[in-house]
């Protein structure tokens, strides 16, 4: 496994556990987590700390139609869910976002390319395909942006991002990721509120891209 550098901050492994994340969110958490050992360990940790706070909780009582729903669905016939293995570059949550298919890549323009894995209120999520040695246009954030790299690598004002690294970056950071030389970066990226794009080119096309 390459070595990670740049991992999960620690409030959002906590509503990662919690159950607390947007989907987006917790799709990019999940990703890492299938590839850190650390974060991996981490989030074991704050499962368990929950598990034995619910466990200390105060029993409460609830009526008898809640009872009778809850034992209704515990006999209702179990559906499987199709469970999906990693493949090639592609970590297994990522591999459940996309269906068990591989991405269908739209143009964004000088070879970069996205796929929408999902995108509504609450935020969206994409797969990016940067060629080596391009970059994403300069721009800042008017939320959080999560952003794990699967492929290659980029760097920006902030340092250098591997395989397996996450960027946090907020509504402070404006930034400019450039892909490093050789195979192309393929990254994950969630946000939750467009970005800011400084030029005029990338700011009339952000509608269309959904960016």
């Amino acid at each position: 496994m390459t070595s990670i550098t740049h991992h999960i901050p620690e409030d959002l492994l906590i509503a990662y556990a919690a159950g607390n994340l947007a989907p987006a969110f917790a799709l990019a958490v999940a990703t890492h987590v299938s590839m850190c050992d650390e974060c991996r360990a981490r989030l074991g940790a704050h499962e368990e700390l929950g598990g034995a706070l619910i466990e200390e909780e105060a029993e409460a009582e609830v009526s008898d139609d809640l009872k009778a729903r809850v034992w209704d669905a515990l006999d209702a016939p179990l559906v499987p869910e199709k469970t999906y293995a990693r493949s090639g570059i592609f970590p297994a949550p990522v591999m459940e976002a996309l269906g068990g298919l591989p991405p269908k890549w739209k143009s964004l323009g000088l070879g970069v390319r996205q796929m929408i894995l999902s995108y509504g209120p609450t935020g969206s999520a994409r797969l990016l395909y940067i060629p080596g040695g391009m970059g994403v246009p300069d721009h800042g954030h008017n939320g959080l942006e999560l952003t794990l790299v699967l492929q290659g690598a980029f760097r920006d004002e902030t340092g250098r991002y591997g395989v397996g690294d996450l960027e946090v970056a907020t509504g402070d950071l404006e930034h400019e990721p450039v892909a490093e030389d050789g195979p192309a970066c393929i990254c994950l990226a969630a946000t939750d509120a467009s970005l800011r794009f400084r030029s005029f080119i990338p700011r009339l096309l952000q509608p269309i891209f959904r960016i």
